[in-house]
């Protein structure tokens, strides 16, 4: 192998030192975890971090955010960590970033700007892309500020004598804004097609379900253990970006929609909110929200909160929601108390997405929860239609039934969603219910109860059949 070939020719990481503030009534543990995790985000960027500074600081100046002091002290370690990138774990405006790499002679960002750079990195749809560019661009958009001598206003009009004209910054922001609407009419596209592929899910109704939590919650993980697929899972934030949608049977033999969408993480970008709308969409129309949350993780309570509080700006905070606290596994012997409040809690179920622990339950709680309010429906169908009686098998729970030389009469449990699937099909045979109960007493024949489970016990879970998948959003 030559001598070129062995060189190394991939760009270095840049070295960037972390800055974290401790306010007013914050203590320095809490601190150390957040900034624990602007230095995960740093490293999903793909950012060599080279130290970190803590300030206390009781309120932000104005002008560049940390003031005369901490700033001289600022500037004297980026020269001896040598630090190409100082990073915030907190939101600059425009002037404090300026202000701040004129002083440090280095460049800076924010959380903000870091978060678009994971995303803007990880987005492999076309989707995906376009709402990164989007974001990206609302945030900007109100970073335009005049920094270089180039912005002067330039020469306009028509002839010899021409008016004042556009300055280069209004020309920018003119551009901004037109590629701004570009990408908004091409992701009205994007949830046009998306409102198509649900509606062909709306036809044959199922149940759906949908993931959320914060980010590394463990969310893709209990996607896959759940149905089988194969979604990305690695030990960093915003693993994955792109939502993915599975059909999955439970063991009560019921399917349901299961998808799998962005996590949150505190301070979520409002910009980011806005461009991921039309994925969250499938978040928005789903009939239960699944909400995982890192039960390992010292902040797990703020990163509910952080989730919750997400969910509420998305106008989801009234949908139905199931809290599943997850990496019940990683959690030491004498965590048992924290376990047992957990599980004492409504709507709240403790489990593990790697060891298994507890996704029986879960199972058996989405069959308890898709089923509703089951109806019960009698129908006398004629003793040879096979198939008919195999797909009532397959969309209900068969309760009794009672048959003679050349009929069958039943009972049935369904969902309101499968009653809608079934009505044409069933029309013809429905009886009234005291129909099938006198031919019980006339009868001499043989008695089969089906299933001696009634309709409201939750039957034995047991692991889920991966079905065919459902569309992904892009293809």
């Amino acid at each position: 192998m030559s001598q070129e070939a062995k060189i190394d020719r991939s760009p270095k990481p840049l070295r960037v030192l972390l800055v974290q503030t401790i306010g007013q009534g914050e203590t320095r543990d809490h601190a150390e975890r957040l900034a624990e995790e602007i230095e995960r985000l740093a490293l999903s960027a793909g950012l060599h971090p080279v130290g970190r500074r803590y300030f206390s600081l009781p309120r932000p100046h104005p002008g560049t955010y940390l003031g005369k002091g901490n700033l001289e002290i600022l500037a004297s370690e980026v020269i001896e960590h040598e630090a190409e990138l100082v990073l915030f774990n907190h939101a600059l405006t425009p002037v404090q970033q300026r202000n701040l790499e004129k002083a440090l002679a280095a460049k800076v960002s924010d959380r903000t700007g870091v978060i678009l750079e994971i995303f803007s990195a990880r987005a492999q749809t076309r989707e995906g892309r376009l709402q990164v560019e989007l974001a990206a661009l609302l945030y900007q958009q109100s970073r335009l500020v005049r920094s270089w001598t180039h912005l002067e206003r330039q020469k306009g009009g028509v002839g010899l004598r021409g008016g004042p004209g556009e300055t280069q910054i209004e020309v920018d922001r003119r551009l901004i804004r037109e590629r701004i609407r570009q990408l908004e009419k091409r992701l009205e596209t994007v949830q046009r097609t998306r409102a198509l592929q649900r509606r062909a899910r709306q036809e044959v109704p199922f149940f759906s379900a949908a993931l959320v939590g914060y980010t590394n919650a463990g969310k893709s993980t209990l996607f896959n253990r759940l149905t089988g697929a194969a979604v990305l899972v690695e030990d960093q934030l915003f693993a994955t970006l792109d939502p993915t949608v599975r059909r999955i049977r439970l063991p009560n033999g019921e399917k349901i929609i299961l998808s799998d969408t962005v996590g949150f993480i505190r301070d979520l970008p409002h910009q980011l909110v806005a461009a991921f709308r039309a994925t969250l969409e499938e978040t928005l129309e789903a009939d239960l929200l699944l909400h995982v949350v890192d039960l390992s993780d010292p902040e797990w309570e703020a990163q509910q909160e952080a989730v919750e509080e997400t969910l509420r700006e998305l106008e989801v905070g009234d949908k139905p929601l199931l809290t599943l606290y997850n990496k019940a596994d990683r959690l030491s012997s004498d965590a048992s108390g924290l376990i047992e409040r957990m599980r004492a809690r409504a709507n709240a179920l403790v489990i593990s997405a790697v060891s298994g622990t507890g996704l029986d339950t879960l199972l058996a709680t989405l069959g308890e929860r898709s089923r509703g309010n089951c109806r019960l429906i009698n129908l006398r169908l004629p003793v040879t239609d096979g198939a008919l009686l195999a797909r009532l098998c397959r969309e209900g729970q068969v309760l009794e039934r009672y048959d003679d030389e050349t009929h069958m009469f039943l009972t049935l449990a369904v969902t309101p969603i499968a009653r809608g699937r079934l009505e044409n099909d069933i029309q013809p045979f429905l009886v009234h219910p005291h129909t099938a109960e006198m031919h019980a007493e006339e009868t001499s024949t043989a008695v089969t109860p089906a299933v001696e489970t009634p309709a409201e016990q939750v039957p034995e879970a047991k692991p889920p059949v991966e079905e065919d998948s459902a569309t992904h959003p892009d293809g």
